[in-house]
């Protein structure tokens, strides 16, 4: 089984040399390719990544994950994507347990746990161990057979924001998403640049304006004005 890992940036110098090289040394490292889509960084995250032969890089020239993750499906050589965010670390199994997973599977993600032992981080994490569509989101990385994701017309370049919800809600009318039962490590750095409850607010907000249907461009508006945010 051969796996297409996609990774959208913007502006992520700090991280994306970690994963990338975490990849590239990883002893399953013939059965994927990396595919690095950028959207105008301004940091120096391309420069950053250059030297490694085995990432591919593309530039978008629209800086939007939706468009930058379409644009990487667009681009991927195999029959399975994997849409991966840049400050993510990935358990060194991750391929066995893709393989696993897509034996029974055509779609799901990880549960997650922060690089932080804040309790109340700790809490978060453990909720996404369950279905539920707010306890979904991009940070648990997500992947997809791309059978499904071109029957689905991938991600809907209408959401500047949420687009992760938006496809993984379309994806459970048609089959089971599955959660595999280890975990990815999603960065803190959201919450350590705002106060937890101003972060819980503003993500309960953007997801009840995105339920009842609010311009996802507003909603990018609100989050941004609501929340310092090191990226997008």
């Amino acid at each position: 089984m051969n796996i297409s890992i996609i990774i959208p940036t913007l502006n992520e110098v700090a991280n994306i040399r970690r994963l990338c090289a975490f990849l590239c040394n990883n002893q399953a490292n013939d059965h994927y390719e990396i595919i690095v889509v950028d959207g105008g960084s301004t940091d120096g995250t391309i420069d950053s990544i250059s030297d490694l032969r085995k990432v591919t890089i593309i530039n978008s020239h629209i800086a939007s994950r939706a468009v930058q993750m379409n644009l990487g499906a667009a681009n991927a050589s195999f029959d399975v994507l994997y849409f991966v965010h840049a400050d993510v670390t990935l358990p060194y199994t991750f391929y066995a347990d893709l393989q696993q997973a897509l034996v029974n599977y055509h779609v799901g993600s990880y549960r997650y746990r922060f690089d932080s032992t804040k309790w109340l981080l700790r809490i978060n994490g453990y909720f996404t161990r369950f279905s539920m569509l707010w306890c979904r989101g991009g940070d648990q990385t997500l992947f997809i057979q791309r059978s499904l994701f071109d029957q689905l017309g991938g991600f809907d370049e209408y959401f500047s924001v949420m687009e992760d919800f938006d496809l993984i809600r379309r994806a459970k009318k048609l089959t089971h998403f599955y959660i595999i039962p280890k975990e990815v490590i999603v960065s803190a750095r959201k919450y350590e640049h705002n106060h937890y409850l101003r972060v819980q607010w503003a993500n309960m907000q953007a997801f009840r304006m995105y339920r009842n249907g609010v311009k996802p461009e507003v909603i990018r508006h609100f989050y941004k004005e609501s929340l310092k945010l090191a990226t997008y």
